[in-house]
């Protein structure tokens, strides 16, 4: 799908964006593994999590849909009595989240399963979590010397470690928690940088015995079920992110958003256009299902080049394409360094972002593990390729509403992994859609 974008005089409105995507996959796992029932509000819509949910039913959870709203759901979950072994193959889609959250904890559950996904999921490194995993004592085994999927995994009783992870990465974190639920012994996580801790909050949340102090994450084993919780997802700061760059280049910009959650591990994009000068304001801060939110507003602003590094990549990594939109934009230069993990993303996105960019006639320069970007050059319309990533089509689509003349987007249906509504919410502030 190709879709046409030109500039707008005008971007003002509220968006509500969709349910956190990393929230989504993890309340649905874990909700299936505990006792009781629980009902989850704004779930995110996307193609992941659905990936997500489809794999926990083949593995016997209980999840139904809200006839009359798609991003309700009800989970019966599993408890003591625990996961079923599949009949076929579970397939994660291009969803790296959903293998990698589902090969920890079915590496501990007494059962055989084998996970695949799409081209781009099967090219995906896995041997970070086949590592640790193994040290725990399991059977797994994946192509490539074990380092790519489709993943098999033969689940067998664990044993608790301590690990010290290469590098900053929530879903490994996430698989070795998983895992550790269900060894024999404690196991303990050191980061080298704090990552997103979606997963310790709910454990916490659900009775689960996990610590954090500072960069250790200590993991006791299940002595009863999960406690099933009910609750709303806030929406997705990954989503709102695309209104905040965009509202902060456009000239004529007044854009709020509502419920947006502000976890601190993830709030990286907003300390960042802050410091570039963005015309930001958060308010009314509270607390939802143990999750921080605010109400955001977003108006023009004037930005300026930063140095975008250190520990604030893992709390923005998946911004980075846009805020290479935010930096052709801002004055002077913008450096990004130390992201060399978005090189094994949905595409290369430091490659592919300083591709797409160049197109649009940013000055940018792709580094090994990052980009510079020479900021105030007018950017012009120009053909694009998403690369079937949703964070590098949405990126180019903020871009084409400020760029002089049409910018098309091919493969725009790439969004629909995280945030299906992308075009039409474009749209609703303004945006003008061509085709």
């Amino acid at each position: 799908m190709v879709r046409e974008i030109s500039s707008c005089l005008s971007l003002r409105g509220e968006i509500s964006p969709p349910g956190d995507k990393s929230i989504s996959h993890r309340v649905v796992m874990l909700n299936a593994i505990a006792e009781g029932r629980a009902t989850i509000t704004n779930l995110c819509p996307g193609d992941d999590c659905i990936s997500t949910i489809r794999c926990l039913r083949a593995l016997g959870a209980d999840i139904h849909f809200d006839l009359d709203d798609p991003m309700k759901v009800t989970i019966h979950g599993t408890g003591s009595h625990g996961l079923s072994e599949p009949l076929d193959i579970l397939d994660a889609g291009n969803s790296g989240t959903t293998m990698r959250l589902l090969a920890g904890l079915l590496a501990a559950q007494p059962i055989f399963s084998i996970i695949t996904g799409d081209s781009s999921l099967r090219s995906r490194p896995m041997g970070r979590i086949v590592t640790p995993l193994r040290m725990m004592g399991a059977n797994i085994a994946g192509r490539a010397q074990d380092t790519l999927p489709p993943l098999a995994i033969h689940g067998q009783k664990l044993q608790g470690i301590t690990y010290k992870l290469p590098i900053a990465s929530a879903q490994v974190k996430s698989a070795i928690i998983l895992a550790a639920l269900f060894s024999e012994g404690s196991t303990k996580i050191i980061e080298p940088v704090v990552s997103r801790d979606h997963t310790e909050r709910l454990l916490q949340a659900m009775g689960a015995t996990i610590h954090n102090k500072e960069d250790i994450i200590s993991i006791d084993p299940l002595d009863k079920p999960l406690k099933a919780i009910s609750g709303g997802i806030p929406s997705d700061l990954s989503a709102a992110a695309q209104w905040l760059v965009a509202g902060a280049i456009h000239p004529n910009s007044h854009i709020e958003m509502r419920g947006v959650g502000l976890n601190p591990t993830r709030t990286g994009i907003i300390e960042v256009l802050l410091q570039m000068g963005a015309n930001l304001k958060t308010y009314n801060m509270r607390t939802e299902g143990g999750e921080p939110v605010a109400d955001v507003v977003i108006e023009s602003s004037q930005l300026r080049g930063a140095r975008i590094n250190g520990e604030l990549i893992p709390r923005l990594i998946d911004e980075i394409p846009l805020l290479a939109v935010a930096a052709s934009f801002a004055e002077g230069p913008t450096v990004i360094s130390g992201a060399e993990e978005l090189r094994h993303k949905e595409s290369d996105r430091l490659a592919t972002t300083a591709e797409e960019l160049l197109k649009l006639g940013a000055r940018i320069e792709e580094l090994p593990d990052g980009m510079m970007i020479h900021g105030g050059t007018k950017l012009h319309g120009a053909k694009c390729s998403s690369h079937n990533d949703h964070r590098l089509a949405m990126a180019i689509g903020v871009a084409g509403l400020i760029a002089e003349g049409r910018t098309e987007v091919h493969q725009a249906e790439a969004v629909d992994i995280s945030y299906p509504t992308f075009w039409q919410d474009m749209e609703t502030l303004g945006g003008k859609m061509l085709q």
